[in-house]
């Protein structure tokens, strides 16, 4: 009965723990900082800030002082979220698109094509996760990379290219959540793991009970 379980049991799950294999073996060899995008920031000069610059008042947990193209911009963490101003505390304007693109050429090292401003966010995009609106700058690039650009402090948000979205899509599948790609805790993948836990289980008490035979 054991074997007969074991063997039924296997047949369900293997598909999966193959899938679990092969994506495993893809990230092994796979630096993660160059599926990021990381080698196509390009280091930034150090700036001197006066800090008696900063006249606003800010409601907040923390600041950060950004450089945005040529002027400092204020990055602020408050109980409602992160916001941003300019230094005497007043509403920042969106980039353009002419903008983000020479934020794209400044601070990496690819070269700028087109600018799109992303408002709304569809389920599993490639920059979820990130505060919009964004601008999405694609870029003349061998691995189709694409930059997204927060519209208001010109942060690069996320670098997306194929190498990442192949990393993507076996995440996907390392987790069995093809949609999102970000929901670890998933019914699936809780079903296949405790499969699996059994499968292993009966494999071991089959392994015993033959070997007594022996």
């Amino acid at each position: 009965m054991i074997r007969s379980f074991h063997k039924y049991l296997s047949l369900i799950i293997s598909i999966q723990l193959l899938l679990w294999t092969v994506s495993g073996i893809y990230f092994a060899f796979n630096k993660i900082e160059l599926i990021r995008g990381e080698q196509y920031l390009v280091n930034e000069e150090v700036f001197d800030l006066d800090l008696t610059n900063v006249k606003g008042t800010f409601n907040a947990k923390s600041l950060n002082i950004i450089k945005r193209l040529d002027e400092w911009v204020v990055r602020a963490e408050g109980e409602s979220g992160v916001y941003y101003r300019d230094l005497n505390g007043g509403q920042l304007l969106e980039l353009s698109a002419e903008e983000a693109k020479q934020i794209v050429k400044q601070k990496t090292s690819l070269t700028p094509l087109t600018a799109e401003k992303i408002k709304s966010s569809d389920r599993g995009s490639e920059f979820r996760g990130r505060n919009l609106p964004l601008f999405k700058v694609s870029t003349e690039s061998k691995d189709s990379v694409n930059v997204y650009v927060q519209a208001l402090s010109g942060e690069i948000a996320a670098i997306r290219s194929d190498s990442w979205r192949t990393w993507d899509f076996f995440w996907g599948v390392h987790i069995i959540d093809y949609r999102d790609r970000d929901n670890i805790n998933n019914l699936l993948l809780k079903v296949f793991s405790f499969l699996a836990l059994i499968s292993a289980l009966s494999g071991i008490a089959l392994f015993f009970k033959t070997l007594k035979k022996i």
